[in-house]
């Protein structure tokens, strides 16, 4: 059974002594780290405790922060998120080592991990706070965004149209410090989620092996 919305999963399995010691975050953008070597890449891929392993993985991140980006409320909550009231989706900020990793290769990464023919969600999570989204910080990053979905629809791969927008990023809010790390901080429950939710399986069908 397909869960509607991993808000409620969430409270469901989150032990109440955990949300009683939530930090909430400040709300503050994250648009260029404190190390000039160092570079930001923004993507919303649905649910984003699922979206940091994979970047999380990548020699050269040297950190991924949950969080929402694209709305019109100032320093949203998850559960203001969550009504899509607020215009934000969920999203990942990377920070990377671009000598080590460059954007194309969080590109791939990104694509291989969101299923770019869904206009009203991913996966199992429906609703406009889980779109998918490459938010970009650059001109560069623009142009190498919109290079690479163009090459996926010259391969002819996907049955269907891209529906994934390139937009401008804005203001970043990382999430509540509970979101940070969850597929670490929750194991089993993070694990029973993605598999409830279908996601590899839908990334299967979409991308098959790759």
């Amino acid at each position: 059974m397909y869960l509607q919305d991993h808000n409620a999963f969430a409270k469901a399995l989150i032990l109440p002594s955990l949300w009683l010691t939530m930090i909430m975050s400040t709300g503050q953008v994250i648009a260029q780290p404190d190390n000039s070597d160092q570079a930001v890449a923004t993507f919303a891929g649905g649910c984003f405790w699922c979206m940091e392993p994979p970047f999380d993985e990548l020699e050269g991140v040297s950190s991924t922060i949950s969080g929402y980006i694209g709305g019109h409320v100032e320093n949203p909550s998850y559960e203001q998120v969550t009504t899509g009231r607020t215009g934000h989706a969920e999203a990942m900020q990377v920070t990377y080592d671009p000598e080590v990793v460059d954007y194309a290769t969080l590109l791939d990464v990104y694509w291989q991990n969101i299923d770019p023919l869904d206009s009203g969600g991913q996966f199992c999570d429906r609703g406009s706070s889980y779109r998918s989204t490459i938010f970009v910080h650059t001109a560069e990053q623009r142009e190498l965004a919109e290079a690479s979905k163009q090459e996926i629809v010259a391969s002819g791969q996907l049955n269907g149209e891209i529906v994934t927008p390139i937009e401008e990023a804005t203001t970043f809010y990382p999430a509540e410090e509970y979101h940070q790390d969850y597929y670490e901080k929750n194991p089993l429950r993070y694990r029973f989620y993605k598999w409830n939710c279908g996601r590899e399986q839908r990334l299967e069908e979409v991308w098959g092996e790759n």
